[in-house]
Parts: structure tokens; C-alpha cells; sequence
């Protein structure tokens, strides 16, 4: 599909609305709940991610904001889940508890993930190495796209994910909050239980979270063996806020036990296997399975001074996983990996339309290996970076904005013998780059603005692409590095426009990313062990082109529209037809939402003329319903024919469409809000399909159908019931 066949038609679409704005006013409750409120407001956004803080509509890249009832009217079954349906954002799955983000095309150490203040650091070179993050602890999320380096250091070559809890409370509140959940498919129960307080400016929080699911199910595969999981945390915060800053300390604690999906069938009938004793609604783990715990430690400061902000962040990260093959006692693979990050910087205040910021950033990492089995070497890895950025705005119009970075890494393997053969040599490398960007915002009027940006981008390669050699179960192959790898280094210029006005928003950002020696896997024509195909690590100049496009479009107050279209090409340069594309390119994708509004509670004065405004203008006594919104959507994704096809390393995904529904509505007891209801169906008529991203696509084949792989999730309901405590 073409550019130009969905970038035209929005232009049009959008002028016109801009014309049709300036000659009428259209009056609303500036309401937060109220949809129409927030798509007129989009641009006065305040975005976090960026130097500080930034309205959206100065923003020179591309920001996708989920807000917290966004986050809670989604099905998901972990937070990367649940954003993955924003433009230009995809997941690379392993059933469903473990996604790993993918931005415009790339994923693993491409995208870093911020939580609590500090870049997550598990075991995010692996494919089935999920996020470790409690999504019931998120507030809102924020999704910087394309190179952001400058801030964040190597690794944020596609984009940052940034994770963001509930803000502090002001002074004498004190909040309560419970939710419960039930998923049909995949049978999982689970709640989260918070309460959190402000005191004379002592601020405090604490939050517990647990759910647990059986095998998932649908209509190809029926029960999938090993799809089953748990997964609790918890998370206490304490600290100081005042007038002149804040200092607070949080401590998290995750764990999560997955099975493992090995998706071997029987030979006669084709079904997949799985113990005598197995059922499909068991919780217990089953072997193969994994362990996962995750422990942090961060302490966040931040100063006001007279001319700006200075910021100070320390965190300590300790993460653990093993992999359990034989014996629920004994495990087979084992990672400890110890992780100290530290971020300091200090950002001045708006002066003249002038902001500046600088900083210096790094972590310190020790891994060692604790099992029987090994995959890749005991490293150190030490890394340190300093930056400065600065932005100006002229007449209100324009925002410029540009800055430099340097980053030098420098990661040590050990040696290791196993069973007298050396598995791995000692070896030492040494990465350092300089970056940088430059762009600009011009902000036509309040609603319409057009983007430019220009950015250098590096990434080193990690670990497992650099020594890796031995056989991963959790992705049920073999894997081989290559120590020689060099340095990815990218360079993209972004482009967008987008409009809001009364009736409709739309927005356009296209993208042009060239990568040299980009990083990625393809499979060897030979088992070095029997019974695992064999993939290898190598790196080539790769090419990258693609856009988002959607409009936002409101013919009255309580209807709401929205599409959205994703489409990346992603190829590697001066191949043959059978190598020309990257592998693990997503889908295109279009995203189709109808949205109804069917009361909305206001404390208008206005006499009412309908019964409309009869729910705007009395309060109802005992329980009742507000903020009621019925939700309708597709998803519908094109056929991916753009494959690595050498070696049967990838394989053509057919196109599928998803239907899916949902309600939501506000509980009310005597004109109070005392809970939120959730009801969402997915997947709701049933379709088997299988995600290009999802890793389960390359099990063995169905001898009886000829079907090759495991499917996704079939028909799943979710009920979810929000209940707050000290709520106006």
C-alpha cells in the first residue's frame, strides 16, 4: 500500500475541518473523563520524556500518550500488551505473558524502557524475556519513537517506553484502591491492592498485585500446554515533598512463573503434547517452565532551584531467571544479573523561550550463570554518557530544538569450560559514539502544526549477539554469537503534521531510518544439537521506511471515530530477493473504533431538554450509572509477505481481521463515584490466527491439517471492576 493513497485523502479531511472550525463555537463541561474534552485539548498535552516538561504541540518527535482510563479499558495481559495498539507500536509475543515492544520495526536493545524513574534491565536480549513490570502499578505511559539517545543513552535507537506511576497525592489525602479481574479464555483471576497518603508532605504508597491463568485456548489448537502462568508484586514508596523538591525511595519486587510453550504435537494425531495428568485449566506449573523475579531499588531526588530543576536518580536492580526442563527442584539455564544505574541532570527553566538541559548517565552490570546449562557467558559491562540539549521558541510559533551526546561502553566476557571444551573464551570490547538531533515545530495555529527531526542514533551489540552458544529452551533453539560484531548506527528524519479542531483531529508522521550493521538472526541449514534448529547472529546495512496515520473524528458530542493505519518496510540493503527483508517486520495494520458516549454527568445549570440532558442535570439517589461509553473496533492485518525467506528462517502471514466490543460505566451511590466496570470482549467472533510477531508461529507442524505452528488466544471476555477509596 501506498503512502500517498492514505496521506492525501487526511490532508483534505483536514483542511476542510480546519475551514469549518473558524465559523462556529461549540460550547462543553471541561470535564477529564469526557472524550470530546480530551480530543479537542490533545495538543495541551504535557509530555515528561522529552527535556523536561513539553506540550505536546512543541514536541519535534513523535509522542503516543495512554492515559489511565486508556490503560484501564484494555484487555491485556500485561502492560506491553495493553499499549500495543497504539500506531507504530507491535509486540513480539510467547503466548500470552510475555511481550517484548517493538517500535516502528525494532525491538529487544533497540527500545528502552523506563519505570520507576530508571531504564528496566532484565534479560531483554532474549526472545521470551518479557517486561518486569507490575502493569496494575502504571498510571500513564508514554511512547517516545525514533532515536532518543540523547537522553537516554545506546539502546534507545527505535524509541522509549516510559512507564509512569500515580502521581503523589497533595497535602492531607489519603486514597484507596482495589481492582479485580477475570479473563474467560485463559481463566485469570486477578486483583491489585493500593493505598497511598500525604501527610505534611511525608508521602507514602503501597501496592500488592497477583494473578494467575490456565492454559489459553482456540478453535485450531484447543488448550495450548505451557501457556499457563502466575505472576505477583508488590511495590512500597516513601519519601519527602516540599516546596523546595522532592526525595523519595521505592522498592518493587516482581515475580512471574510462565510455562513453557514447546508446541510439540503428536505424530499420529497432531495434537499438542502434554502430561497424562495435564488439563487445560490447570494454574500449577508444568515442566518446562520459568522462573522469573525481578527486585529494584531507587532512590529520586529532584531540587528547585531559582533557575531550574536539578535531578538525581540511583537505582539497583536484581534480576533473576531459571529454566526448569527436567526437574521442578533442579534447574537447567540460570541468570543473575546485577544492575547499578545513575542519571543525573539538571534543567533550567523557560527563559526567553530558552531551555536548557545537561546531564551524565550510566549503569554498572555483573551477570553470572548459576544453572547446569549455559548460553552465554558471566559478563561486566560498564557504561557512562553525558548530554546537553537546548530548545528555543520564537513568536509561539516555532520550537527549535537540538542537542549532543556521547556514550562509551565497555563489556568483558569470562571463559568457561563445560565438560573439559571450552564453551566460551574471554574477550573485552570497547564501544563510544557521539549523537545527535535537531528539529523543529511549527505550530500554524492552536490546532494544526507540522514537525521536522533529524537524528543520529548507536547501539552496541549486547551479549547474546556478541557470545551466545548453547541451547535456549525458552525459545527452543540453538543460538550462536559472533564476537565481532560492530556497532549499529542509525540515522532518521521524522516528518509529521497533525490537526485538531472541533470535529476531528488527524495526524500523519512518515519516517526514513538507515541503520548500518544492523544486528539480527537467521537460521543455519544444521542442527549443532539434535532436535534444536540452529540460529545464528550476523548484521548488515538495513533500510527502513514507513508511517502512522489516523483521524480522530467527532460528528456530535458523544460519538467518537477513530482510525488508525501502520505500515513499515524494513529491508536490508544490496541483498537477494530471499534475504532482502528484515526479519520480524510487523504486519501492516489498520485499527477501526466506534465509540458511543451515553451519559455524561455534569453539574450543568442548564434546564434540560432531552433525556440527554436530563442525565447532565440531576443527581440519582441510591446506585447508578454514569459515564457510560459502548465501544465497537477492528483490527484488521494485511498479509506480511515481506519475509527473510532464506533457510525457512520466516514464513508469509495471512491477513485476519479482529471484532472487538466493549462497555464501561461509572458506579454511583448517591451521586458519588464509588467504582469503574469493565467489560471487554476480544477476539469476539472467534478468529484463529496467528500474529507475525508471535514466536509460537514456528512450532511443528499439525501432521493431520498441515497447519504449521501454535495459534494466538481465541474468543476471551474480560470483567474488570475499579474500586477507589477517598475519591471526590
Amino acid at each position: 500500500m501506498k503512502a500517498k493513497y492514505i496521506i492525501l485523502p487526511l490532508l483534505c479531511i483536514c483542511m476542510t475541518a480546519a475551514a469549518q472550525d473558524s465559523i462556529d463555537t461549540h460550547h462543553h463541561d471541561e470535564d477529564s473523563t469526557d472524550v470530546f474534552f480530551l480530543h479537542l485539548n490533545l495538543n495541551e498535552v504535557t509530555v515528561t520524556g522529552v527535556t523536561g516538561d513539553v506540550k505536546l504541540k512543541h514536541s519535534t518527535t513523535p509522542v503516543s500518550v495512554v492515559r489511565p482510563q486508556e490503560l484501564r479499558a484494555t484487555a491485556a495481559s500485561n502492560v506491553i500488551d495493553a499499549i500495543s495498539h497504539q500506531p507504530g507500536i507491535s509486540q513480539l509475543t510467547t503466548g500470552s505473558s510475555i511481550s517484548k515492544p517493538i517500535i516502528r520495526g525494532l525491538g529487544y536493545n533497540r527500545v528502552v524502557v523506563i519505570s520507576e524513574g530508571v531504564r528496566q534491565e532484565g534479560q531483554q536480549w532474549g526472545d521470551e524475556h518479557g517486561v518486569e513490570v507490575d502493569g496494575n502499578a502504571v498510571n500513564s505511559v508514554e511512547i517516545l519513537k525514533g532515536p532518543t539517545s540523547l537522553m537516554y543513552g545506546s539502546d534507545a535507537m527505535a524509541g522509549v517506553v516510559i512507564l509512569h506511576s500515580q502521581p503523589t497525592l497533595a497535602e492531607g489525602e489519603l486514597h484507596g484502591n482495589a481492582v479485580a479481574e477475570h479473563q474467560t479464555n485463559n481463566g485469570l483471576f486477578g486483583y491489585s491492592l493500593s493505598m497511598e497518603g500525604n501527610k505534611k508532605g511525608l508521602v507514602w504508597s503501597a501496592r500488592y498485585s497477583d494473578k494467575a491463568a490456565h492454559a489459553y485456548r482456540n478453535r485450531f489448537d484447543g488448550y495450548v500446554p505451557g501457556s499457563q502462568f502466575r505472576e505477583n508484586a508488590a511495590k512500597i514508596m516513601t519519601g519527602i515533598s516540599r516546596y523546595w523538591g522532592s526525595s523519595h525511595v521505592t522498592w518493587t519486587a516482581y515475580r512471574l512463573t510462565p510455562g513453557i510453550i514447546e508446541g510439540e504435537r503428536d505424530p499420529e494425531t497432531g495434537q499438542l503434547e502434554h502430561e497424562e495428568e495435564w488439563t487445560g485449566r490447570h494454574y500449577s506449573a508444568t515442566l518446562p517452565f520459568q522462573k522469573v523475579r525481578h527486585h529494584k531499588l531507587v532512590w529520586d531526588n529532584s531540587l528547585n532551584l531559582s533557575l531550574g530543576c536539578l535531578k538525581a536518580l540511583v537505582g539497583y536492580q536484581q534480576n533473576r531467571r531459571q529454566e526448569f526442563e527436567e526437574s521442578i527442584e533442579e534447574c537447567g539455564l540460570s541468570f543473575r544479573l546485577h544492575t547499578l544505574t545513575y542519571d543525573l541532570r539538571y534543567i533550567s527553566n523557560e527563559l526567553n523561550g530558552w531551555k536548557l538541559a545537561v546531564g551524565m548517565g550510566g549503569m554498572l552490570q555483573q551477570s553470572a550463570n548459576m544453572g547446569e546449562e549455559f548460553l552465554i557467558p558471566d559478563y561486566h559491562l560498564f557504561d557512562a554518557g553525558l548530554f546537553a540539549t537546548a530548545s528555543k521558541t520564537f513568536a509561539e510559533r516555532w520550537t527549535v530544538n537540538g542537542g549532543i551526546r556521547y556514550d562509551y561502553r565497555q563489556l568483558q566476557g569470562d571463559e568457561l569450560e563445560d565438560d573439559g571444551k571450552q564453551r566460551f573464551a574471554n574477550f573485552s570490547r570497547q564501544f563510544y559514539a557521539p549523537t545527535g538531533s535537531v528539529g523543529a515545530v511549527y505550530n500554524v495555529n492552536d490546532h494544526f502544526n507540522v514537525r521536522f527531526n533529524v537524528a543520529r542514533g548507536f547501539r552496541t551489540p549486547n551479549i547474546s549477539e556478541l557470545a551466545s552458544n548453547g541451547v535456549h529452551e525458552g525459545s527452543v533453539r540453538y543460538e550462536l554469537g559472533d564476537s565481532q560484531l560492530k556497532s549499529e548506527y542509525s540515522l532518521q528524519a521524522d516528518f509529521g503534521i497533525d490537526l485538531t479542531s472541533r470535529y476531528l483531529s488527524a495526524q500523519v508522521a512518515l519516517f526514513a531510518n538507515r541503520i548500518d550493521n544492523y544486528i539480527f538472526t537467521h537460521r543455519l541449514p544444521y542442527e549443532i544439537e539434535s532436535g534444536y534448529l540452529t540460529y545464528a547472529y550476523t548484521q548488515g546495512d538495513a533500510r527502513l521506511m514507513g508511517f502512522e496515520a489516523g483521524f480522530d473524528f467527532h460528528p456530535v458530542h458523544s460519538l467518537h471515530l477513530a482510525n488508525t493505519f501502520s505500515y513499515v518496510d524494513a529491508r536490508l540493503l544490496r541483498q537477494p530477493d530471499e534475504t532482502k527483508f528484515l526479519p520480524f517486520t510487523p504486519a501492516p495494520r489498520l485499527n477501526s473504533e466506534l465509540k458511543w458516549e451515553l451519559m455524561h454527568h455534569s453539574h450543568s445549570t442548564v434546564t434540560p431538554h432531552s433525556t440527554h440532558e436530563y442525565w447532565h442535570t440531576h443527581t440519582r439517589r441510591g446506585l447508578s450509572l454514569n459515564n457510560v461509553v459502548l465501544t465497537a473496533g477492528i483490527e484488521h492485518y494485511l498479509k506480511q509477505n515481506h519475509v527473510y525467506l532464506a533457510d525457512d528462517t520466516e514464513t508469509p502471514t495471512p491477513s485476519y481481521t479482529l471484532l472487538n466490543v466493549s462497555g464501561a460505566t461509572d458506579l454511583q451511590f448517591n451521586g458519588r463515584k464509588v467504582a469503574e466496570l469493565y467489560v471487554i470482549a476480544s477476539n469476539l467472533l472467534d478468529c484463529a490466527y496467528q500474529n507475525h510477531l508471535s514466536r509460537l508461529k514456528y512450532a511443528d507442524i499439525d501432521c493431520l491439517t498441515g497447519r504449521r505452528g501454535v495459534y494466538n488466544m481465541g474468543r476471551n471476555i474480560t470483567f474488570k471492576l475499579v474500586m477507589s477509596i477517598g475519591e471526590e
